[in-house]
């Protein structure tokens, strides 16, 4: 899966985020771009869609996550710190 990376510092997940959805959602993967699509409720103002992807998979993932890469962008880079790659997967449901 292009999308989970290993790294010394965690697993490094690539995703693509669509803001203003209907309802926080994992929507597959999007292989043209090898990331994750994420949709989520808030809108992409003040930082208020970051506040909600990292909420969103802290809480599908029952571990610490923070975005690393993408601040401004659709496209995302999120440290998952504690989990394998194996495991995230798993929680994932993919």
């Amino acid at each position: 899966m292009k999308f989970i990376k290993e790294t010394k510092d965690g697993i490094v997940l690539l995703i693509h985020v669509q803001p203003k959805a209907k309802k926080n959602a994992i929507e597959g993967v999007d292989e043209w771009r090898g990331r994750l699509k994420v949709r989520v409720k808030a809108p992409p103002v003040e930082g208020r869609a970051n506040k909600e992807v990292v909420k969103f998979f802290s809480k599908l993932l029952g571990t610490e996550v923070s975005i690393v890469k993408g601040e401004t962008s659709r496209e995302k880079d999120l440290l998952v710190r504690g989990l394998d790659a194996e495991e995230v997967r798993k929680r994932l449901g993919l």
